[in-house]
């Protein structure tokens, strides 16, 4: 803040200077001239006049006495227009004000009148000031006061990034590797112990169970019985 003080104030100063030179330059009376000079309205007419009835130098002189004094305005305009269309603004204000004291200088002024070329040569130089140097030095003023100025963002954290859904080939590895761990738990798995058959167990026992053996029973009860009934019809 101190520093863009110190700043504005320099340019403020060296604004008012430059219209003090400017009111003296242009508002003091020239009787000896009051009947030389007439108003222009017309763009161009002076401007013919000091190329054709002028001398070089005197052309010179007249022309770019005009010029030089709109170098201040694109000079020091800068640092008080928003940045915000800088230019245009710098433009706009260098035309009113000279036009003001043309004005002025035409309605009050002995020995002096309106003329919309000096105007225009006030502010083609406001234009040129502007673009070889007042330009440069508004941009880093501005650039310096809003670095210094502003108080500086912390440091944020990195975002994690959204997790990705998986493509169709990790999806397929996964699945054969899922597969590939279920058979290695299958064949890690004991094996439940055989069964022996019935008819083994029987056979290493001794005996026998099931329809054979009843039916052999049954067969010599009945040799039996019909013996018994020989002996008895005897």
């Amino acid at each position: 803040m101190l520093v863009r003080g110190a700043v504005l104030t320099v340019v403020l100063l060296g604004l008012v200077a430059f219209s003090v030179l400017l009111a003296k330059v242009t508002l003091t009376p020239s009787p000896a001239s009051e009947d030389l000079v007439t108003a222009n309205l017309r763009p161009g007419r002076s401007l013919r006049q000091y190329a054709e009835d002028y001398t070089f130098l005197a052309a010179c002189k007249q022309a770019g006495g005009n010029l030089l004094l709109g170098v201040p305005f694109g000079l020091l305009l800068p640092f008080f227009v928003p940045r915000r269309l800088r230019m245009i603004r710098t433009t706009l204000l260098t035309a009113v004000a000279m036009a003001v004291v043309e004005l002025v200088q035409g309605a009050l002024v002995e020995g002096r009148a309106f003329d919309i070329d000096d105007v225009i040569l006030n502010t083609a130089g406001a234009l040129l000031g502007y673009f070889v140097l007042g330009r440069r030095i508004s941009h880093r003023y501005y650039t310096y006061t809003d670095d210094s100025g502003s108080p500086r963002p912390a440091a944020e954290k990195p975002e994690a990034e959204p997790k990705r859904a998986p493509g169709p080939a990790v999806r397929a590895k996964a699945a054969r590797t899922k597969a590939a761990r279920t058979k290695a738990e299958q064949r890690d798995r004991p094996k439940p112990a055989a069964t022996v058959p019935a008819k083994k167990r029987g056979a290493r026992t001794g005996r026998t169970d099931g329809p054979a053996s009843g039916g052999r029973r049954a067969t010599g009860s009945g040799a039996v019985r019909s013996l018994l009934d020989r002996l008895r019809g005897r």
